[in-house]
């Protein structure tokens, strides 16, 4: 099963990627961290691209984007998870990685790209301050079975 988990920053996206790892034992990358598989990007690229196509009916990845770019990397047959935050928690959270300080060209950027994954397809919608694991898990089981 591969289960790509993708949305903007600090929406909860690795919190719910860790969580799930655990009930499912999954192994969980992360962005760009493909680029482990080989030496050019383009050979890396083809490389996870490969994996992710094979574990559609083998074993359990996770894939957390946080860059649209990512995307087309999903191959068919995955569940599509978009987490999705209001905004004031987003720049919480991001202040809070900042050691409590958030300048305003980072708040700019914050709203500028807030939504950017709204419209992007997927099979589950996660609301971050709503998130239930054991919702999710079974959210992820039905969409298999169905």
């Amino acid at each position: 099963m591969v289960i790509g988990i993708f949305g903007e920053s600090c929406t909860g996206k690795s919190a719910l990627a860790d969580k799930l790892k655990e009930s499912i034992n999954a192994q969980v990358y992360t962005g760009r961290d493909y680029l482990r598989l080989a030496k050019n990007e383009a050979a890396a690229k083809q490389n996870f691209q490969t994996k992710l196509r094979e574990a559609i009916n083998g074993e359990n990845i996770i894939y957390v984007i946080s860059e649209k770019e990512l995307l087309p990397l999903l191959p068919d047959g995955c569940i599509r998870v978009l987490v999705t935050a209001d905004l004031e928690l987003i720049k919480t959270r991001f202040a809070e990685r900042m050691h409590g300080n958030l300048p305003a060209p980072v708040a700019a950027m914050l709203e500028r790209k807030h939504g950017c994954f709204d419209m992007e397809p997927h099979d589950i919608h996660v609301i971050s301050e709503h998130t239930n694991i054991d919702d999710i898990k079974s959210l992820c089981y039905n969409f298999l079975n169905t």
